[in-house]
């Protein structure tokens, strides 16, 4: 599930930055992959959101790939994500990610398929941080109605103005949001 994204040339870097408050900058790129460097938005303990680099995936003893994501339902009780999840979230804004599909949705064959904000506004994904090893993993949610012909998990998406919610909340708060706070149909698709 989503495992390439990609960031088009400004404005996107200044609307991120008019719409969180901060300065942002981020290299266009239109194939970011697994394993790459990601500029994310985090929370200093003061409350103030700076951009931070991190490297999109996680290594563990328990698994030979690379885990780039996890489930928005289960990310607050999982062993390998509980800490994470409570003391560093994280969000990474992109201009939308890529999806591969087979059937009717974009083509007849499996086809990549491009997903992005409806307005072609930013999109902030949830995400979790590993400050130690500077890994982040993206959250996936169950996928709505409109979603499910390309994939069985979507990205769990935030608001503009969730963003510092996100950052700044107690973990229960979190778990809230990732339940009745996601933006689920604000993007379109088109072959990629």
């Amino acid at each position: 599930m989503c495992g390439r994204l990609n960031i088009t040339d400004d404005p996107f870097s200044q609307l991120v930055s008019r719409q969180l408050g901060i300065t942002f900058y981020a290299k266009p790129n239109q194939d970011i992959r697994p394993s790459e460097q990601l500029q994310c938005i985090v929370a200093s303990p003061e409350q103030d959101l700076f951009q931070f680099p991190l490297s999109w995936g996680l290594r563990t003893s328990w698994s030979s790939k690379l885990i780039i994501n996890a489930q928005a339902e289960t990310v607050s009780i999982k062993s390998t994500f509980q800490q994470a999840f409570a003391l560093h979230r994280v969000v990474i804004p992109c201009s939308g990610w890529y999806e591969w599909s087979q059937g009717t949705s974009c083509a007849e064959n499996k086809t990549k398929c491009s997903f992005y904000a409806a307005d072609n506004s930013p999109l902030y994904m949830a995400a979790i941080g590993y400050p130690e090893s500077k890994r982040v993993i993206t959250l996936t949610t169950a996928p709505t109605q409109k979603y499910l012909r390309y994939h069985h998990r979507m990205p769990a998406l935030l608001a503009a103005d969730s963003v510092s919610d996100w950052l700044n909340c107690n973990a229960r708060e979190a778990e809230a949001l990732l339940k009745n706070g996601l933006i689920r149909n604000a993007w379109t698709c088109r072959p990629a």
